[in-house]
């Protein structure tokens, strides 16, 4: 029972495929194990371990090494690709800005989204004055989803952001480890063993996710290709 449940192998091809109109292409499931694994042995150049050509939801947290978005070259779409890394921080924040021009009193409210004060908490603000030599301050902090800026002169152009760390169901309950020891197993291994100068094997994931057997034979009752319409 604990050796590959189900095991594909192709050259060129594919090399395990699940097909549905209304349900799952592919599942998996596990208790303590990982329920889908993909690898591409390190090929980070010319291979993936995952494709997804559409919409993806992950209804809890993912963890990476880095990301980015990625688009074909607005100035070049047809040539080129253009990546900007995501911005990262220790806690769970949420980030708003605009701009926004005080009256003839140097008085401005700024009005967030109804679900603000809902969805966050522990404020932090940015003020930038913007066109001349001027002062902005927060006059009064958040209350009932808006903020009062005064500038010491009449219609003075304000680039604002808060920041609100979230205080919603599922962040409070799931709260990001920003540090963590290595237990078990995984004491001595690396995520990217590369970048230290260790070898492949190294890695954690020969701890978690032993190289499966690859065994070749004729099919058999248990090895089933099916199609689900």
């Amino acid at each position: 029972m604990n050796s590959v449940g189900v095991y594909g192998s192709s050259n060129s091809g594919t090399g395990v495929e699940g097909n549905s109109f209304n349900r799952f292409g592919v599942a998996g499931f596990t208790t303590n194990g990982t329920g889908v694994y993909g690898d591409n042995n390190n090929s980070n150049t010319t291979g993936h371990a995952g494709f997804f050509n559409g919409r993806v939801t992950i209804t809890g947290n993912l963890s990476k090494g880095g990301g980015s978005f990625k688009i074909d070259h607005p100035l070049d779409p047809a040539n080129r690709y253009l990546s900007h890394s995501f911005v990262e921080s220790p806690d769970m924040m949420n980030i708003y800005n605009g701009n926004v021009t005080t009256d003839a009193k140097g008085r401005a409210v700024v009005t967030l989204p109804a679900y603000f004060t809902a969805l966050n908490s522990d404020y932090r603000y940015q003020l930038t004055v913007i066109g001349k030599f001027a002062q902005a301050i927060v006059a009064s902090e958040i209350k009932d989803n808006r903020f009062i800026i005064k500038s010491n002169k009449p219609r003075v152009k304000v680039s604002w952001q808060v920041t609100g760390v979230r205080q919603d169901a599922y962040a409070n309950a799931h709260r990001i480890k920003i540090e963590e020891e290595k237990t078990g197993d995984e004491r001595g291994t690396y995520l990217h063993p590369e970048a230290f100068g260790q070898p492949a094997t190294k890695g954690v994931k020969h701890v978690r996710h032993p190289e499966p057997r690859q065994e070749t034979r004729a099919p058999t009752k248990q090895m089933v290709v099916a199609t689900k319409q």
